[in-house]
């Protein structure tokens, strides 16, 4: 028992964060309790803007204040190279390496029958949409797909599916280089790491 209710409901509503512990939670509702008072406004300021703010781009998937996201907008990128991958977490992984300057399409999760995700679960409708001569983004076609669900059982299952899925259309799919370790996250893997992955890429048969 707390000596404050809003203490215990700030302790509650952590825990239920990833990977908050019990311990964690009560840290943290500590701290913001000792911070001044404009940084932890600060901090709810934040969330709340995040949550009003911020959706998810039309085109592929990831999170955005805009539709089309600034990735789908740049006339930099190379509309033909497309880098499939699981989760935005995902593509920010990748961004902070600067090793791809194609786009990206994210699919929402991983096929996984244990789970129960089934490919209608997933934004596979959605990349085959992509995938046409006439895509309805006006991107030029595309001639190569770099399948980048991470390297676990899930993730080898999903890239599979995928390559069968779209070799009848004659583009070009390659997958990440086993330099990201199998049962990993992108998300959690060094610049270097995926910098080398993606470098090293193989073509999918």
């Amino acid at each position: 028992m707390y000596s404050s209710k809003y203490l215990e409901l700030l302790i509650e509503e952590l825990v239920r964060l990833p990977s908050v512990g019990q311990k964690s939670a009560q840290r943290l509702a500590l701290h913001l309790l000792r911070v001044p008072r404009e940084d932890a406004l600060r901090l709810a300021e934040a969330i709340r803007a995040v949550r009003e703010r911020v959706g998810f781009c039309g085109t592929c998937g990831n999170f955005s204040e805009g539709d089309p996201c600034a990735i789908c907008r740049d006339p930099q990128r190379d509309p033909g190279l497309l880098c499939v991958v699981e989760q935005p977490g995902d593509v920010l992984a990748l961004e902070r390496t600067g090793a791809f300057r194609g786009r990206y399409h994210v699919l929402g999760g991983a096929l996984s029958p244990l789970e129960g995700t089934s490919p209608e679960q997933l934004r596979i409708r959605e990349l085959l949409e992509r995938l046409r001569p006439s895509a309805p983004d006006g991107t030029a076609e595309v001639r190569e797909i770099i399948l980048a669900t991470n390297p676990n059982v899930n993730g080898e299952a999903t890239a599979l599916y995928l390559s069968r899925l779209v070799a009848p259309l004659g583009i070009k799919v390659t997958r990440i280089a086993r330099g990201v370790p199998m049962g990993s996250d992108l998300e959690y893997s060094d610049l270097v790491t995926l910098s080398r992955a993606l470098e090293g890429r193989h073509e999918v048969e």
